[in-house]
This record gives C-alpha cells, structure tokens and sequence, in this order.
C-alpha cells in the first residue's frame, strides 16, 4: 500500500500523523504488504524537518492561507492554493497512491482537491472541537472525516455527519516509554524538586512566555521551570532552576513523564499528549479574536469535569499563573483527583481507530473499481 499524508503549518497538524504512520507500518508489515509514504507539505523548514525526521519522503507546493478576514493578501493567497493544485495533481499523477491521508491546514486543500479529481480516496482527521477551515472544505470531498470525539459530528452540516467516525485524537507520545530520571537528567534537574513543563506550542506563545518572564523569580521558588519559548521569542534567560529552550525535538514524553505540571495552550493535539501522560494541565487557551474559538472549547471540555485548571480573558496576570500552579504542586490529592477524572477523556488506541478506517476506506474503493 503506498499513502500519501498531507497537512503543515504547526505541530498540531503534523505529529498525531506520524503516530498512525507507525500503526499502518505495524498493521502491514506482519502481513508481508509493502507500505510505502511520502508527505505533501506547505515547505516550512520545521515541518521539514519533523517529517524528514520520521524518515517520509517530503514533497513541497505552494499554497495559500485560507483566511475568514478582508486581507490585501487574499489574491496572492488564492493564487498559490490554484498553484499547489496543479502541482499535487502532478505529483499524485506521479506517484500514485492508494490513498491520501490529510491533518489538515491549509495546505492540505490543494493535495485533496487533486485527489478527488484523480478518483483517488481520502480521509481527514480533525483534532479540535470546532473544525478549521481547511477540514470544513475537505470534508466536501474526502470519504471519512475522523473526528476528536462523538459530539463533535455535530459542528459539521447534517448532510457530511454520515461520514464522521470518531476516533480519538493520535499522540506521538507513550507514558509506558517515558522515563522521568532520563528527562530530569536532560535538564540537569535533581530527583525531588518540583518540575513545571511551559510548552506554548510548536512556535511558542508570547502570551504565555510573557507570564511566566514576569514571575519567573516566583515560579523557579517552586520547582525547576523547563520553558518551550517558541524559536521567534527565545530569550538565553541564564537563572538557577530555569531551562529555557525554543523547542524541544527530542525527549519530550520523558519530561513530561517527569512534570508535576504542565502550562500549555490548549490546541487539540498538547492535550491528547497530556492525556497520554496522565499530567496535570494549566491550560491558557487562544481566545476567539487569535482563533476560531477552538481552543476555549477544548479547555472548557477539560475543565467542565475537573481534568484541568483553565486561565482566560485578557485580565490574566502573572500572579494568577503562580498562585493555581502552586496550589497544584502543593496538593498531591488535587492533582490526583485531575489525573483520575481526565482517564475517561483519553481515547482508546486513535491512531489505530485512524488507520483502519484508512485501510477500511482504501480497500472499499478498490472492489469499487474492480
């Protein structure tokens, strides 16, 4: 079997693909099928890399970003989505896959437009709560859209329900691999003390990093701070108990296998990793005039049973983020009690509910043919 997978621009639309990249390999190997894949993507230098990384043949298009705003950059943007579909019907032309596999972002538009021409199948995932853009789009012409869970067949017209599956959203981490002493050790962090993880996403969150630089002497007070600052926002802050990075490539289950907390945003994809790892959440969701709303509702999800503690409004301060996080080091019984009601959360094996309906939707379109 030969998949294309396609999708870019953040993290949140590349890593849960590599998890069911790994569960197709380990469904197709035993049997003696060939598996071949290669990635349609935006040409971000960082989304090269994570996927290069994962050893997938990367193939660039242009394209253009779908905006819901009057924008000068409209035009140029319309263009480049025309562009990459020529350029993914050449490359699907070429390569011919058996099936398209899309996480979606803009990128993703122009590679399944091409492969609906082409009459080769698709599937979509979707991680949010409320669906982007480019997955609104893509549904039209994709045989499945997996969705994060069952209420969320809802957020798509009645007439595209019938092709939601829910499947839990994919995290490329795993709590049974992790090893906290390995973490600590990347850090230079002693057993015993504390650990709050400060993750704003794959390119950083100044909001967030903005909060914890103005309380850092009373945030390192309580435990070693490891701070994912994003590469644009990096700041070499020399401190005792800080360990500032802009991105963590490598290791990043074995310290949060180590954290007593984690701040993060509250994209999709960090909170299946978080679910994974059974972690303490303090999220600090994008507000609707950065997004479309999604990230409040994913928190709102989390935070309506007890599974997270939640920070919103443009009201927030840096003492708001140091008193919930101490409150949450201090009180082991808290933490449990958000590590015990967050387990019903956590989908059972995304990544291979994904790659069935994948494999499921590939054959099911060759007896079609034959």
């Amino acid at each position: 079997m030969k998949v294309c997978f396609t999708g870019g621009g953040t993290g949140g639309h590349v890593f849960p693909a590599f998890a069911v990249d790994e569960k197709l390999a380990e469904i197709l190997h035993p049997g003696g099928d060939r598996y071949e894949r290669f990635w349609i993507g935006s040409g971000l230098q960082s989304e090269r890399n994570w996927v290069e990384g994962a050893g997938i043949t990367y193939l660039e298009i242009k394209s253009g970003k779908l905006r819901r705003y009057l924008s000068w950059r409209l035009f140029p943007d319309l263009v480049g989505v025309v562009v990459g579909f020529f350029q993914s019907l050449a490359i699907l032309k070429r390569e011919r896959p058996d099936i398209l596999f899309s996480k979606g972002g803009y990128v993703s538009v122009p590679p399944v437009l091409a492969a609906r021409i082409l009459r080769i199948p698709a599937v979509t995932h979707e991680s949010d709560a409320i669906p982007g853009l480019a997955t609104k789009i893509n549904a039209h012409f994709v045989q499945a859209v997996c969705i994060p869970f069952a209420e969320a067949s809802t957020t798509f017209p009645r007439k595209l329900r019938t092709k939601t599956v829910c499947t839990g959203v994919p995290s490329r981490l795993c709590r049974t691999r992790a090893d906290a002493d390995r973490g600590r050790q990347a850090f230079g962090i002693p057993p015993g003390i504390p650990v709050v993880v400060v993750l704003g996403g794959s390119q950083g969150a100044l909001q967030i990093n903005n909060l914890v630089w103005d309380k850092l002497d009373e945030l390192v007070e309580l435990g070693a701070v490891v701070h994912q600052t994003g590469e644009k926002t990096f700041r070499p802050i020399t401190r005792d108990g800080y360990h500032a990075v802009p991105f963590i490539a490598d290791g990043l289950e074995d310290i949060l296998a180590a954290a007593t907390v984690v701040v993060s945003r509250s994209g999709a994809t960090a909170l299946a990793d978080y679910l994974e790892m059974e972690l303490p959440m303090v999220l600090i969701p994008l507000g609707s005039r950065a997004s479309r709303g999604d990230q409040m509702e994913n928190a709102r999800r989390l935070k309506a049973v007890g599974a997270a503690e939640v920070l919103d409004g443009p009201e927030i301060c840096g003492e708001d983020l140091v008193s919930v996080v101490r409150n949450l080091i201090s009180h082991d019984i808290v933490r449990s009690s958000m590590v015990e009601k967050m387990i019903p959360l956590r989908a059972e094996d995304p990544a291979g509910k994904i790659a069935g309906v994948i494999l499921q939707t590939a054959e099911g379109t060759k007896k079609r043919r034959c």
